[in-house]
């Protein structure tokens, strides 16, 4: 197994579970010492109130080949998030590879059935600090280990990559200003050999998404009979595998400021799912999709 990442270290805020557990990963499986941050501990879980715990990821990460690192984080928690910064700092000569800003958590606060003028703005403004304020408040605090660097990534998760409307207003402010935030971090940080992306993946196979087909990763397929697109799928470690290419590339900032895709990067990098697979959602989408909901939308 190859290590392009032997060396390296990187922050997954929200590392939890879903994409930002499969990025912890292969982030691990290409060498890294990765820190997994978030609120669901073994010692208590956070409002989301899942099984999923940063012990549990970060033990994944070793286990892949990497070191593993959990440190309990509320990324709304400004002082918490500098110590992170501090302790991450203080063990590696001041030095950060990669940050990674996959926090989320907003499944319980979104609300997809009003639209703006019957929702509930504490909620609909919550959602916003938990999911846009976090990831300022972190790249805040752990940019300049990456400046410190000379080099390096950030990467900001979110979903879809285009214009396109995402069902509801908050949700669609929440993922739209993460592309925008990576957007305007690429231009600060280039003068400093720091790029910075978005990244979607496809219909991501996520734990949350296993639970409500009723199905585990080993009969994933049996989904499918409630809902045909569950068959084009990707697994978080799809997702992990992209941003850890991006991560070893040394010409990566040629892709700064840009919202990328798993579907465009395996393309140009050749990874595959956990399965040998290279799932691509927005050719599936061109195919069966956009004559009922119309195309994605313009690129961002």
């Amino acid at each position: 197994m190859t290590t392009p990442l032997a060396g390296r270290v990187a922050v997954v805020a929200g590392g939890t579970r879903g994409g930002g557990r499969g990025i912890a990963v292969q982030l691990g499986a290409a060498g890294a010492t990765v820190y997994v941050t978030g609120r669901s501990s073994e010692h208590g879980r956070s409002p989301m109130d899942r099984p999923e715990t940063i012990e549990e990821t970060a033990r994944l990460v070793t286990e892949a080949g990497g070191t593993g690192i959990p440190v309990r984080v509320d990324h709304s928690d400004a002082e918490q998030v500098r110590a992170l910064a501090e302790r991450v700092s203080a063990e590696h000569d001041g030095k950060l590879d990669v940050l990674v800003n996959a926090v989320w958590g907003g499944d319980p606060i979104v609300d997809w059935e009003n639209p703006l003028w019957e929702q509930d703005l504490d909620r609909g403004f919550g959602l916003l600090r938990q999911a846009v304020h976090t990831h300022v408040i972190t790249s805040r605090h752990l940019l300049p280990l990456l400046i410190a660097r000379g080099s390096g990534l950030v990467v900001e998760v979110t979903d879809g990559n285009t214009a396109r409307y995402r069902g509801t207003v908050f949700y669609d402010l929440a993922k739209s200003s993460v592309i925008r935030l990576a957007f305007a971090m690429s231009h600060e940080l280039r003068p400093h050999n720091v790029a910075a992306v978005a990244i979607t993946p496809g219909f991501l196979r996520s734990e949350a998404m296993l639970d409500h087909f009723g199905v585990t990763e080993r009969n994933w397929r049996d989904g499918i009979a409630d809902d045909p697109h569950f068959a084009r799928s990707e697994t978080p470690t799809y997702l992990g595998r992209a941003v850890a290419a991006l991560a070893a590339d040394p010409h990566v900032m040629v892709h700064s400021g840009r919202a990328l895709s798993t579907a465009g990067l395996h393309k140009v990098y050749g990874f595959t799912d956990a399965d040998g697979s290279q799932p691509d959602f927005e050719a599936y989408w061109a195919q069966a999709l956009e004559a009922e909901h119309g195309p994605l939308g313009d690129p961002l």
